[in-house]
């Protein structure tokens, strides 16, 4: 099967993270991807730990697969450049804040006069208008502005970190690259661009839908840690095996958690945690505590009751059932080093050769080929 986007041209002016994953996905897809980086430097998400002989991992597994034209968007002769690729972009993704790109003369009034069949794509932590709309912030400030932080922060002496990325890939990503298949199938029929504005912390609204319904819609006082799924029954919670592993206790169904309770010999009294939570979840942990997540795994393996060990990482990209789908199967190349690639969420029908290695472009290589100077 064909790749959906062999023919879609992106101009990529993002940075760091939510703007350069969503191109990567584009990219995954077919289309042809052209980043632009400051010239001699690039961009800093190449300068980031940890490296393989001076290359950035990190940059590696988001940035495979592009382009890259090192060009200095203040330069007078940036335009030049730029224009020819303006007429046949099909895409423009940018990550500025508001006024950035007016500012180098390429907002998107500018472009659209260029080119009015350009989708253009603003990921910004606010949006491009409101009262927040040029505030500085990073995922964090995003998802405690969303209301998302609250819910599960941890204790007073020990609050707890997000354990990854939500407004900046939830938020920023899956909704840039959404939007844009839905611009794309859009000017099909009218043959016009648009401009999209994706905001973070909106997009991170969506994963506590619940809290929405509950909090927002019906009116109720949401605790930390409180509601069902952020440990306010025993029945879902994190507890610690007897060699410090984590066992993911997610048994909301009631057989499930029934069924969990016959592995560990749940007294039949300490079964309610619906009446009394803490009591249940402090038994549980007990029990948990005795014996070692060695012991538990095949218990729980066996049973088929939503509960398993937490694995590293590491341990999951060598789990026999992610290899078994192949969601490690794809390489990257790394200072010519293989590492596997970012599993990314797009079918195997739409995506290159799972043979093929990736790899990140030096900064400036396609210089020459895109009509720019050599860096």
């Amino acid at each position: 099967m064909a790749q959906p986007l062999k023919d879609i041209l992106v101009l990529d002016f993002s940075t760091l993270l939510p703007g350069p994953m969503a191109t990567l996905m584009l990219a995954e897809a077919g289309a042809e991807v052209v980043k632009f980086e400051r010239p001699v430097t690039g961009e800093d998400a190449r300068h980031t730990d940890p490296k393989i002989e001076g290359e950035s991992i990190g940059f590696a597994v988001l940035n495979q697969g592009k382009r890259s034209v090192a060009i200095d968007l203040k330069a007078q002769d940036t335009m030049d450049v730029l224009r020819p690729l303006l007429e046949k972009a099909d895409v423009l993704v940018e990550q500025f804040r508001p006024g950035v790109m007016e500012r180098l003369g390429l907002g998107y009034e500018a472009v659209r006069a260029i080119n009015p069949a350009l989708i253009y794509c603003s990921i910004t932590g606010y949006g491009q208008t409101g009262p927040k709309a040029l505030a500085a912030g990073h995922d964090l400030n995003y998802v405690g502005d969303a209301g998302i932080l609250s819910l599960s922060s941890g204790t007073e002496d020990s609050p707890t970190m997000p354990f990854g990325l939500v407004a900046d890939i939830g938020g920023g990503t899956y909704p840039a690259v959404v939007n844009i298949l839905l611009a794309l199938i859009a000017r099909q029929q009218s043959g016009q661009g648009t401009h999209l504005d994706i905001a973070m912390a909106e997009g991170a609204f969506t994963f506590a839908y619940w809290a929405h319904a509950q909090g927002v819609v019906a009116g109720q006082d949401i605790q930390n840690g409180g509601s069902r799924v952020t440990g306010g029954l025993a029945r879902y919670r994190l507890y610690t095996a007897a060699d410090g592993r984590k066992i993911a206790v997610g048994a909301i169904e009631e057989k499930f958690w029934q069924a969990f309770c016959d592995v560990i010999d749940q007294p039949q009294d300490l079964r309610d945690d619906l009446s009394d939570p803490e009591t249940c979840a402090a038994e549980v942990a007990r029990r948990l505590g005795r014996e070692p997540s060695t012991h538990w795994g095949p218990l729980l393996v066996a049973a088929d009751c939503c509960c398993s060990v937490v694995k590293t990482p590491a341990e999951a990209a060598r789990d026999p059932h992610f290899n078994a789908r192949g969601v490690f199967d794809r390489k990257l190349s790394i200072a010519g080093q293989q590492a596997p690639s970012l599993p990314l969420p797009i079918a195997a029908e739409f995506r290159s050769s799972a043979g093929e290695t990736g790899r990140a472009s030096p900064l400036g290589k396609d210089n020459i080929r895109y009509g720019a100077k050599s860096p």
